[in-house]
């Protein structure tokens, strides 16, 4: 199994940054494709960015110039930059962890959130 742990959410005024961590257990961190998302109060779970096992990443729109999705294999972690962040960003922010079992399942595995809240 794949444990997953996140860091680095804090209280931060409009225009700061933070940067999250995730760090990963288990066998095989290169092979997984990795995520943030966030859920805020009263939402449902949204994606906010992806880098797969190439280094491709994906951003959704709201985030694109602000934040910067990373991953260190060495150290079996995942970071999220978030600069210039906007009172919107304020939510919970989970890492995700996905890749194909055998070429039969997905194994989807997700930390337990990270609280990010930006407010003046």
């Amino acid at each position: 199994q794949v444990q997953l742990v996140e860091s680095g959410g804090g209280l931060v005024h409009p225009g700061g940054s933070l940067r999250l961590s995730c760090a990963a257990s288990g066998s095989f961190f290169s092979l997984y494709t990795m995520g943030w998302y966030r859920q805020a109060p009263g939402k449902q779970r949204e994606l906010v960015a992806t880098i797969t096992i190439g280094g491709t990443t994906n951003y959704a729109d709201s985030v694109k110039g602000r934040f910067t999705i990373s991953r260190d294999n060495a150290k079996n972690t995942v970071y999220l930059q978030m600069n210039s962040l906007k009172p919107e960003d304020t939510a919970l922010y989970y890492c995700n962890a996905k890749r194909l079992y055998s070429g039969l399942q997905m194994l989807d595995y997700w930390g337990q959130g990270t609280q990010v809240t930006v407010s003046s």
